[in-house]
């Protein structure tokens, strides 16, 4: 059992260890957008570079990308003023006040991205067959500042188990579980993000894996937390024989609610005109359409978003 396991807190998160990538590393003034995104291999990241991109060319903002280590780190790179705009799955971003704080302005969204299917990756001939199982085994439960580490608890609790006290977990992220467990030296790993994930799909490809059936638990879980829902994961994803019943929860890009209007709507805009080029970087930006892209709740939209789905909606 890993020694004082517990995520940061969102509010305190800082930019310990993360990379800036397309702008030099002063912060950013008022009109540039600077994106909070994830992991290397990870959707957020390469959604992320597309965003930067598309924003770029039009409406012709100065944009960089800062990596992470998911949702948790966003949010605090968000309420720092290092980002304008992070993305973040919904439980953290409703979880966005801890200790009794809140940031300056409100947590707003712009919209709507992918929906993270949360993955419990068992090797294939593994014994474990139930989230029950995990008890006693060695386990990755997410990186420390990541939103996996938010939903592993959650769901471990729907069984009676703590990672703390009930397994010898580990904090690491998705590149770094899938070499612990192609080594052996991880039983299972929790993982949140779009299917397939790429990481998951290359460590399949060289050793057969499962994933947990959560459809019970995800069903105890929504009672507490209705932020969550249940997913299908098909048949033939990363090999599977059958297809898995998982918890879900949806992506949205955030902002602050000083954010401009204009900026807000100019930004919005450009997504939704220019969600083929996020298609072509990642499988996961066909989801970004006025009709899906505009469901972010339980986090409400900025004004800027709102005007920005009326004029391309005719609303």
């Amino acid at each position: 059992m890993t020694r004082g396991l517990r995520r940061r807190t969102v509010l305190g998160a800082g930019l310990g260890g993360v990379a800036l990538l397309g702008v030099g590393c002063a912060p950013p003034d008022r009109t540039s957008v600077v994106v909070a995104t994830g992991g290397p291999q990870g959707v957020y990241r390469r959604l992320g570079e597309a965003m930067a991109e598309l924003w770029r060319i039009d409406p012709g903002v100065p944009t960089g990308v800062l990596g992470s280590e998911g949702s948790v780190d966003n949010v605090g790179m968000l309420v720092s003023g290092r980002a304008r705009v992070a993305f973040c799955a919904a439980d953290v971003a409703v979880d966005g006040a801890v200790d009794g704080a809140r940031p300056r302005h409100p947590l707003q969204a712009l919209a709507r991205v992918h929906d993270d299917a949360i993955h419990i990756v068992v090797p294939a001939e593994s014994p474990i067959r139930r989230l029950a199982d995990l008890a006693g085994r060695r386990v990755s439960v997410g990186a420390r500042n990541s939103g996996v580490l938010v939903v592993a608890p959650r769901l471990l609790s729907s069984v009676g188990l703590t990672a703390e006290r009930d397994m010898r977990a580990v904090m690491l992220g998705l590149d770094e579980s899938a070499a612990a467990f192609a080594r052996g030296e991880i039983d299972a790993f929790f993982w949140s993000g779009g299917v397939p994930t790429a990481g998951v799909e290359r460590l399949a490809a060289t050793r057969p894996v499962r994933l947990l059936d959560l459809g019970e638990e995800t069903v105890r879980l929504r009672t507490r937390y209705p932020v969550y829902d249940v997913t299908t994961v098909p048949a033939g994803t990363y090999g599977l024989v059958d297809p898995v019943s998982v918890a879900s929860v949806r992506n949205v890009l955030l902002v602050t609610g000083d954010m401009a209007p204009d900026l807000a709507e100019s930004l919005t805009r450009a997504l939704l005109e220019g969600r083929e080029a996020l298609a072509v970087a990642d499988p996961a930006g066909r989801s970004i359409d006025p009709r899906s892209a505009i469901g972010t709740q339980p986090v409400a939209l900025h004004p800027g978003a709102v005007a920005a789905y009326r004029a391309v909606k005719g609303l």
